[in-house]
């Protein structure tokens, strides 16, 4: 999900399945690197595909994106206390560090 393209995609089967031509015809980019996406998510299980005649039509993978969102909930419940408590100390006032005394 990292590449923009593959985000339009997603994004774009959200509103409803699409044949393989139709997803083509959104982007300013050959068929080939749209198919070459459409394969990475696949393999990412995102989307899925049926063949109807010579049409190959996409749509998202509910499970697949199931998968994701519980990911990202880990990632953000491991991140969330971390990220507060590095604000709470960058908002610390600066404290000046004690000047050492000379033993003479």
């Amino acid at each position: 999900m990292a590449d923009p393209t593959r985000r339009r995609i997603v994004e774009l089967l959200s509103r409803g399945e699409c044949a393989a031509g139709e997803i083509v015809e959104a982007f300013d980019v050959s068929g080939p690197a749209i198919s070459q996406h459409l394969k990475v998510l696949r393999e990412a299980a995102l989307v899925q595909v049926r063949i109807e005649g010579q049409r190959r039509i996409y749509q998202l993978n509910p499970q697949g994106l199931s998968e994701m969102d519980a990911w990202l909930n880990d990632v953000r419940r491991f991140w969330a206390p971390r990220l507060d408590a590095l604000e709470r100390e960058l908002l610390k006032p600066e404290r000046k560090p004690k000047a050492k005394r000379s033993r003479r």
